[in-house]
Formats: structure tokens, C-alpha cells, sequence
């Protein structure tokens, strides 16, 4: 019937991150802060939680003297967003 949802990309903004990162292969945080239009600190708290699951690796290092924050989905990532696709295309073609 229902396929249950994956809790940790059933957040917007989780989920506007790893939309973003599906289609490039790495992002700077702050072009996904600019493009999600999230706060920095509440997008570096739902980074740290995709991180934490696997699905992002994050690579922190200093370019021209500031410090510079990449992001990039993982092969687990990608399954996990593949996933959570096919369980929400369920829901919608629930009554079809």
C-alpha cells in the first residue's frame, strides 16, 4: 500500500539539499544556502544530519585565506533519494 517515507529526507530543507546535490557533483554550502534560502545555521545542522546518515560527505578546508564548506551526495545518498522518489510516486498514483 503505502511505502513509509525516509524521516530523514522527509524534511524540506533535507530533502531541497539533496535535490540540489543529486544533480551536481559538489556543492558549496554557500551556494546551497543561497539556493534553499535557509539560515546558516539551520542549514549546517540538517548538513551535519545528512552527513551523520551517510547520504553527504562534507569536506571543510580554506581557500584564499576563508574557510570553505563542500558538500556531495554519496552512492548512499543517491539510493536513499531514489528511494524516497519511488515511495512518494507511490502516494501519488495510490488511486490511479
Amino acid at each position: 500500500m503505502f511505502n513509509e517515507l525516509d524521516p530523514i529526507l522527509h524534511s524540506q530543507l533535507r530533502l531541497a539539499v539533496m535535490s540540489l546535490l543529486i544533480s551536481v557533483k559538489e556543492a558549496e554550502f554557500t551556494f546551497i544556502k543561497e539556493k534553499t534560502n535557509a539560515t546558516a545555521g539551520n542549514l549546517s545542522v540538517q548538513v551535519q544530519k545528512l552527513k551523520e546518515a551517510g547520504y553527504i560527505d562534507v569536506t571543510k578546508q580554506f581557500k584564499d585565506n576563508y574557510p570553505q564548506t563542500t558538500c556531495k551526495i554519496t552512492q548512499k545518498g543517491v539510493a536513499a533519494f531514489e528511494a524516497y522518489v519511488k515511495a512518494l510516486q507511490g502516494y501519488l498514483n495510490i488511486g490511479k
